[in-house]
């Protein structure tokens, strides 16, 4: 068995894609995922499968789909993935709630100078496999960089701050 976190975009935000973590997990469970637990209402869990991530993605967005009637972009990603995003950033030592892990399907390649364009004093980003972390020292939702991630960086993505991501790896380490 192997251990997984899957994160879902756009979960329980402003009103949309409702989706109560309690029945999250039952039908994480009813499919045949193991040690079944989420955290916070934004489509954050952690489980054992034997699956590999991309039949798990499937297998999650089809059953949010079936059950919830919207089909979440999910993204599964092993351990030491979710481990590298709290600690593969030179933002050591800012604060949890202004740097945010944007995990993508593929590592991204953006336009330097647009991002420079966009960014606030004090802003950073580091480009990872997979990843684009974003130091906001202003704050999310002052930042306009994060407001046009999506154009800067496209396809699928969703967002997790550090926080999050600590808890996630806190909670996938409690297993060990």
């Amino acid at each position: 068995m192997t251990t997984w976190v899957a994160l879902l975009r756009g979960v329980n935000v402003s009103g949309a894609g409702k989706l109560p973590m309690v029945e999250f997990r039952a039908l994480l469970e009813e499919v045949g995922l193991g040690r079944v637990e989420t955290y916070i209402q934004s489509g954050n869990a952690v489980f054992d499968s034997t699956l590999s991530a991309a039949e798990l993605e499937g297998m999650i967005r089809g059953g949010v789909a079936a059950r919830f009637g919207f089909a979440p972009d999910c993204f599964v990603l092993g351990a030491e993935e979710i481990a590298a995003a709290l600690s593969d950033h030179p933002f050591a030592g800012a604060e949890g709630n202004r740097v945010h892990v944007t995990f993508l399907r593929q590592t991204p390649a953006p336009d330097e100078a647009a991002l420079r364009a966009l960014a606030l004093p004090g802003d950073g980003w580091h480009i990872a496999p997979r990843r684009f972390t974003l130091h906001m020292p202003g704050g999310f939702g002052s930042s306009k960089l994060a407001g046009k991630l999506p154009r800067l960086l496209p396809g699928p993505m969703t967002a997790r701050n550090l926080r999050t991501v600590a808890a996630l790896v806190a909670m996938v380490q409690a297993r060990a």
